[in-house]
């Protein structure tokens, strides 16, 4: 059975296809298309509705059963943000410095105890017979002062999880505490009860 994975993120196909190709998946992506799907228009509220937003555009580019995920990080003491404008906080879609820079700017003087964050993820799965689910995972730290590590991306330099400062985390610390890697077990999950059902 194919499924289509709606992102040109190699982590996140990565990622998303350890999970499918066991399952008996043949995961495609933009690459195995000969023309250039447009970009979506992410005019959600939410991580949910975002995801959900971009695998639909998979679904209609495709035919196929499409999957896309919706991240970022939320910063109590800012009331949620960046939230779902994480990538592009500062303007500039993808500028890792320039957001981390921003989110310090924004937080400067705040001591540690109030910086509060949590990274969230939001797998939005959608079918070609209207079926649709989404599945959220969610990670909880503070914000640092000074970036550490040099295994992340993102906002990880400055995000202290249970476990320390995610860029120092090994690949394998990261999945095991990270809000992509609780979304996609329960994704896992939740893709079983709908493939079963199907197959009744």
């Amino acid at each position: 059975m194919k499924i289509f994975i709606a992102t040109k993120n190699q982590k996140k196909l990565t990622e998303l296809s350890r999970i499918l190709v066991p399952m008996g998946f043949e995961v495609l992506s933009q690459k195995d298309f000969s023309e250039e799907f447009p970009e979506p228009i992410e005019d959600g509220t939410t991580f949910e509705e975002n995801a959900i937003i971009k695998a639909k555009d998979g679904l209609k580019n495709t035919g196929l059963i499409s999957v896309a995920d919706d991240s970022g990080i939320c910063v109590d003491y800012l009331d949620g943000a960046p939230g779902i404008y994480s990538a592009r906080y500062s303007g500039e879609h993808g500028d890792d410095e320039s957001n981390n820079q921003k989110l310090l700017s924004e937080l400067d003087g705040v001591p540690l105890e109030k910086r509060t964050a949590r990274y969230v993820a939001a797998i939005a799965c959608v079918f070609p017979d209207g079926k649709q689910f989404t599945v959220r995972g969610e990670c909880e730290g503070k914000i640092g002062f000074e970036p550490k590590g040099n295994n992340g991306f993102g906002y990880d330099p400055y995000f202290i999880s249970e476990l320390g400062v995610m860029a120092e985390l090994t690949a394998e610390q990261k999945d095991s505490i990270s809000h992509r890697g609780k979304a996609l077990e329960l994704f896992k999950e939740e893709l079983k009860k709908y493939i079963n059902t199907d197959e009744e």
